[in-house]
């Protein structure tokens, strides 16, 4: 009984806190600002949550669809976590699926002629002069390779889970 109670009386402000991702994601899709952070929420050490969202821009694959993608970073936990995640949506807005990334500094710098470029600037033991490019005219690829130093790299998946 007693942690129902605690439970009662917690869940509000857990809700409240919460920042609603789709509606957010709109808001960022529906300026269409490319490369321009947003900021929603507000991490501290107590315990708040923050989710920041970079609009890359759009791209048009060669069999004629057309995508929006969007590098989202969470802040959340005492110890500030981060979860970090390629999004993409249709030319409709509507939500497509993503890749997580492991790291923020894994997500991709820019979204140019229709390929996704990551560079190396802030993965620290990794090859400053490496660049991967990641041709998304050809489709959404079901998995890409970023690469770190020689052979070595992460491999990430796309997901339609939200």
């Amino acid at each position: 009984m007693r942690q129902l109670l605690l439970i009662f009386f917690l869940l509000p402000g857990i809700v409240k806190s919460q920042v609603n991702d789709d509606l957010i994601r709109q808001k960022v899709l529906h300026a269409g600002i490319i490369d321009s952070e947003f900021i929603f929420g507000k991490w501290n050490e107590k315990g708040g949550t923050e989710t920041r969202l970079k609009y890359l821009g759009q791209v048009a694959t060669k069999s004629g669809k057309s995508f929006k993608v969007m590098n989202s970073i969470w802040l959340w936990g005492l110890s500030c976590r981060a979860t970090s995640r390629i999004l993409i949506f249709d030319y409709q807005n509507r939500y497509v699926g993503e890749y997580f990334v492991g790291m923020t500094y894994d997500l991709p710098n820019k979204l140019s002629d229709g390929k996704l470029l990551f560079k190396n600037n802030e993965r620290g033991d990794c090859d400053k002069k490496l660049v991967t490019v990641v041709d998304l005219k050809t489709g959404l690829p079901k998995q890409f390779f970023l690469k770190c130093k020689g052979d070595f790299g992460d491999i990430y998946s796309f997901s339609t889970e939200d």
